[in-house]
């Protein structure tokens, strides 16, 4: 034995100790779905362009699992745990939630500056020979327009079966033009439209439509809200 090791105490043998990470502030651990949205969000933090924050929180989130436990627990988890990534997830929610989930966001959110408005929306009724109708309305975040369009299938009950966005609105407008005769409508007027055909899909949680109607569910509630006030 070594003069460096001789007469040393034996190292104690200390419990190892499991850190549940992704545990709230009321012991309310996140379920696989939420702790895929928190992955899912973790560039936020590097993401400066407000649309693309929307389209990331919007598309993490499947359809049908998001009530009001889910969010609530998903902020409670941001709340509890401080970091540059949970704090813009915290904005995020902020700003593209609706109802009480986004006052409860808003409550705990670092401040937000939202400068998104709804701007115009035009119809193109081809209801008769080719069975849907298609939206076309546009926003913007300041001075950066951008456009989402809806397919509404009038022989499934007037449910909405395709979404998108583009930044691209002339050429929406170019291409929706192409189909048929494109009508102003008033944004009100389209958005309690858009309403009603979400809610006629939630009521066929079976049908199958565009994967696309989901990913931007989000992003059309907020701009819904918006549009009645």
């Amino acid at each position: 034995m070594s003069r460096r090791t001789q007469g040393r105490k034996q190292p104690l043998h200390r419990p190892i100790v499991v850190v549940r990470a992704l545990r709230g502030p009321h012991g309310t651990d996140l379920g696989a779905v939420q702790l895929a949205v928190v992955r899912a969000c973790r560039d936020l933090p590097q993401t400066t362009d407000p649309l693309e924050v929307e389209l990331t929180l919007s598309s993490a989130v499947p359809p049908g699992v998001a009530d009001e436990k889910f969010w609530v627990e998903l902020i409670d988890h941001a709340v509890s745990l401080p970091s540059r990534r949970n704090a813009a997830l915290l904005r995020a929610m902020a700003v593209l939630l609706t109802g009480r989930p986004g006052e409860w966001a808003v409550a705990f959110a670092p401040p937000v500056v939202d400068s998104l408005s709804v701007r115009g929306s035009w119809i193109c009724d081809r209801s008769l020979d080719a069975g849907y109708l298609a939206l076309l309305c546009t926003y913007a975040h300041g001075d950066d327009e951008h456009a989402m369009v809806f397919l509404i299938d009038e022989v499934a009950g007037g449910v909405i079966r395709n979404a998108f966005v583009t930044r691209d609105v002339v050429v929406a407008t170019d291409r929706m033009a192409g189909q048929g005769v494109l009508e102003p409508i008033n944004p009100e007027a389209a958005h309690w439209l858009l309403a009603k055909s979400y809610h006629r899909l939630d009521r066929r949680p079976g049908l199958a439509v565009d994967p696309e109607v989901h990913r931007t569910r989000l992003i059309a509630n907020r701009r819904i809200a918006l549009a009645f006030g």
